[in-house]
């Protein structure tokens, strides 16, 4: 830990870093609600992404780059269901919502899409020649 830790009242924590975490640790395959970040060095963007995507959950990401065309090609990669670019990921009622492998609950929330965990669809064919 490099910064913050302490609480903040209650089950509250000030925002806290976390430095030279590694995929051995716990810390590095929880999905931690609160103001806690854990820095993980990579030789690559390559290794950066094949890191990103081996934990299970995948709620979320954001990357940081000035190349527009390297932003498009590794949000694609990130296996996430929000990318931010250059930013945190705020999303907007009319964007999809939910996450991928373990996070969120399998759906959509916001947007059209949401509407698909609400109805069955259904296939029926008919043979109308008698």
């Amino acid at each position: 830990m490099v910064a913050g830790g302490e609480g903040a009242g209650g089950l509250m924590l000030k925002p806290t870093v976390f430095a030279e975490v590694t995929p051995g640790m716990d810390i590095y395959g929880q999905e931690i609600f609160g103001p806690v970040v854990g820095v993980t060095r990579a030789e690559s963007d390559a290794e950066a992404i094949q890191l990103a995507n081996q934990t299970q959950y995948g709620l979320a990401a954001t990357l940081y780059t000035a190349s527009i065309a390297k932003a498009h090609r590794y949000a694609r990669k990130l296996r996430a269901g929000t990318v931010g670019v250059n930013t945190y990921s705020e999303g907007d009622i009319s964007t999809p919502f939910g996450g991928f492998k373990a996070s969120g609950f399998g759906g959509r929330d916001n947007g059209i899409h949401a509407h698909e965990q609400y109805t069955e669809l259904k296939t029926i064919w008919i043979d109308l020649s008698d």
